[in-house]
């Protein structure tokens, strides 16, 4: 299957397409004309339409290394 452009894998644009998914079925108003009244279709025309922002967040350092920076930190070193 096609990557669909701008998402690094189709794993995360189904993700992406779920939660907008969620959020249209919870009452949130569709940011696109279309004429699908499913909110999983609406979902995809959106990001395919550009008008679905997204980020990676950026992965939270082990309790190791974080102890190990704040150790080299009181002891002087950088």
């Amino acid at each position: 299957m096609k990557l669909i452009d701008g998402f690094d894998s189709n794993y995360r644009y189904i993700l992406v397409a779920a939660r907008r998914a969620r959020q249209l079925q919870g009452g949130a108003p569709p940011v696109i004309d279309t004429h699908s009244r499913k909110p999983c279709r609406i979902a995809q025309d959106e990001i395919k339409a550009g008008k679905v922002k997204w980020v990676i967040p950026e992965v939270p350092a082990s309790a190791a290394e974080v102890a190990g920076e704040l150790l080299d930190q009181a002891m002087g070193e950088s």
